[in-house]
């Protein structure tokens, strides 16, 4: 799970109360994927690996308790950055100037030309 991904749910999932609804045929299957070369595929792989193995590191605690942004173990946080910046590299997007509002606005322009008649 990719924070281009999470990007992607947050704008168009639906909500009941505060909870996000994730639903296949509105999130997921609309998500406009990105074509990677095999390396990048690689670097995925290899990127998704460190997050299982950070998390390996900690088999005591809850994924509640690995998440919480305040006590989140640094080993998880880098390996989710590095597979964040490894996704975004097989969109093609900027890195640096990439916040979430314009990583929404890429996904749309994807999803555009992936629903355009032709």
């Amino acid at each position: 799970m990719s924070n281009v991904h999470m990007s992607w749910m947050r704008a168009v999932a639906g909500r009941l109360k505060s909870n996000y609804s994730y639903s296949n045929t509105i999130v997921y299957n609309n998500f406009p994927w990105p074509t990677p070369t095999e390396d990048q595929k690689q670097k995925i792989e290899q990127t998704a690996q460190g997050i299982l193995d950070a998390r390996a590191l900690y088999p005591d605690s809850s994924l509640a308790d690995l998440y919480d942004p305040l006590t989140m173990p640094p080993e998880l946080r880098k390996a989710h950055q590095l597979n964040d910046k490894a996704v975004m590299q097989a969109y093609g997007m900027p890195i640096k100037e990439t916040d979430e509002a314009a990583c929404v606005a890429w996904l749309m322009r994807l999803y555009q030309g992936m629903t355009k008649e032709k």
